[in-house]
């Protein structure tokens, strides 16, 4: 598939929508626990998410407009959203996420990007060169990945629980 902004816009505007679906007004024992060690509750996804909408996206899109790959993107905690969501409610953080995203979109939608501006080079600190273009379809794959991600650490919670049909079901570890 190509990349066109217009197919950014319709995961980026959907994702909150989604995640908010998938989680709201369930027990935690759905939204607070994960799937072994070293992975992430669905409350931490969306911890997560928000902490790319603060840090992530728009700070590296604006780098690459003022300073392009003379100024090396700052790094992302990725797990930052430990610290800041303690003592917080899913809704609370399902909130904050909807309003950040619908606010960057906005601000995405009103640069009107143009193809020569997509093409723009900006620098990761790990990766190296990437484009404007990389980043954006990168964050419409990042949300694709953690909504997965949240299925992944509910159907987790059921794994003892389907017995053989374990043997069709591809999100559970075997």
């Amino acid at each position: 598939m190509e990349f066109h902004l217009d197919r950014t816009y319709e995961i980026l505007e959907r994702t909150p929508r989604i995640v908010r679906t998938m989680l709201s007004e369930l027990d935690e024992s759905w939204t607070h626990r994960n799937y072994g060690d070293a992975t992430w509750s669905p409350f931490d996804i969306v911890g997560h998410l928000i902490a790319g909408e603060r840090n992530d996206w728009m700070a590296r899109l604006r780098i690459i407009l003022e300073s392009g790959p003379s100024r090396t993107f700052d790094p992302f905690d990725r797990n930052a959203m430990f610290e800041a969501s303690r003592g917080k409610t899913l809704r609370e953080l399902l909130d904050t996420f909807e309003s950040l995203r619908a606010r960057n979109v906005a601000q995405l939608r009103a640069l009107h990007l143009s193809p020569e501006q997509l093409a723009l080079p900006g620098t990761h600190p790990a990766l190296g060169p990437v484009t404007m273009q990389h980043l954006l379809a990168t964050w419409v794959v990042h949300d694709l990945n953690h909504i997965a991600q949240i299925a992944k650490a509910m159907a987790f919670q059921y794994r003892d629980r389907v017995g053989p049909w374990i043997e069709y079901l591809p999100i559970l570890p075997r």
